[in-house]
């Protein structure tokens, strides 16, 4: 079961990452663009759960490049990843963390975070990797 700490690892491992925050909530940018942040469940997304259940644990939101992405990768399924009411028009998802695979979060991660970055990094870093 992958943890904050293995989410910080994982997005400081990647070049330009700095934390800061978003909304009072732990987050990462690269280039000044927020890429991966600790999302908390407001009171209001709580009562829009009604009597579904709520994922519990930490979770945190993930940026897609665009909401079809977001849809694709929704569609395949993943245990762990989601969306809420909220974010319906937000290029992102939710990550369950004690639901989702390392492996795939480690990927969704490095996905969201060449979401965000400039195309001259992107490349420079896929072309190291």
């Amino acid at each position: 079961m992958p943890t904050l700490a293995d989410v910080e690892r994982l997005c400081t491992a990647l070049p330009q990452v700095h934390e800061g925050t978003t909304f009072g909530n732990r987050a990462w940018f690269v280039e000044k663009a927020v890429f991966c942040w600790v999302r908390p469940f407001s009171k209001a997304d709580l009562r829009r759960f009604g009597d579904d259940p709520v994922p519990s644990g930490d979770i945190v939101g993930l940026r897609t490049e665009d909401l079809g992405e977001r849809d694709a990768i929704l569609a395949e399924g993943v245990p762990g990843l989601f969306t809420i009411e909220h974010l319906a028009r937000h290029p992102g998802f939710l990550v369950q963390l004690e639901v989702v695979d390392p492996v795939r979060l480690e990927t969704a991660v490095e996905d969201a975070w060449l979401a965000r970055a400039s195309t001259t990094l992107g490349r420079s870093y896929l072309d190291r990797t």
